[in-house]
C-alpha cells in the first residue's frame, strides 16, 4: 500500500510511517528505480528553501541573479550529497522501519546477481574454465 501525499511527505522529511507502509518503505528503497527515488527526495528536500530565496526576490525585490544562483548551488550540493550517501541513507531508512541492518543492500544486490546469473555464468565458462 502507498502512503498518502501527507505520509508521503513527511517521509521524505526522514519521519517513520506506520507499520501498515512497512512493504512500501522496502519497495522504495530495494526497487529498479531506487536511485533515481532518492534523487527526487533530496530535490523535494531543498524545495522550502529555494522557495525562500525565490520568494525574497519577488517580495522584497532581491537580486534575480543571486537568488537563481543561491537556489541552483543549493540543489547542487544537496544533489551531490544525497547521491554520495544513497546506499547508507536507504540502508539506514530501512532499519528504522523494522529491517535489519544492510537489508536494502543486500536485497539488490541478490536482485541483481539473480538477473545477470547467465551473464556471470557465461563469463566463468569463456575466462575461468577451472575454478581453483
Amino acid at each position: 500500500m502507498r502512503p498518502n501525499p501527507a505520509w508521503w511527505l513527511y517521509y521524505q522529511f526522514g519521519g517513520r510511517l506506520p507499520a501498515r507502509y512497512r512493504a512500501w518503505v522496502l519497495h522504495d528503497g530495494t526497487c529498479r528505480t531506487w536511485l533515481l527515488r532518492v534523487f527526487v527526495r533530496g530535490l523535494v528536500l531543498v524545495a522550502p528553501a529555494a522557495a525562500v530565496l525565490f520568494a525574497g526576490f519577488l517580495v522584497f525585490g532581491h537580486s534575480l541573479p543571486l537568488a537563481l544562483g543561491s537556489i541552483v548551488l543549493g540543489l547542487l550540493v544537496n544533489v551531490r550529497y544525497s547521491l554520495s550517501y544513497s546506499v547508507e541513507s536507504v540502508d539506514r531508512r530501512l532499519a528504522r522501519h523494522g529491517y535489519p541492518p544492510q537489508y536494502g543492500s543486500t536485497v539488490r544486490r541478490e536482485a541483481y546477481e539473480a538477473a545477470h546469473a547467465d551473464e556471470t555464468a557465461r563469463y566463468r565458462a569463456a575466462y575461468r574454465p577451472t575454478d581453483e
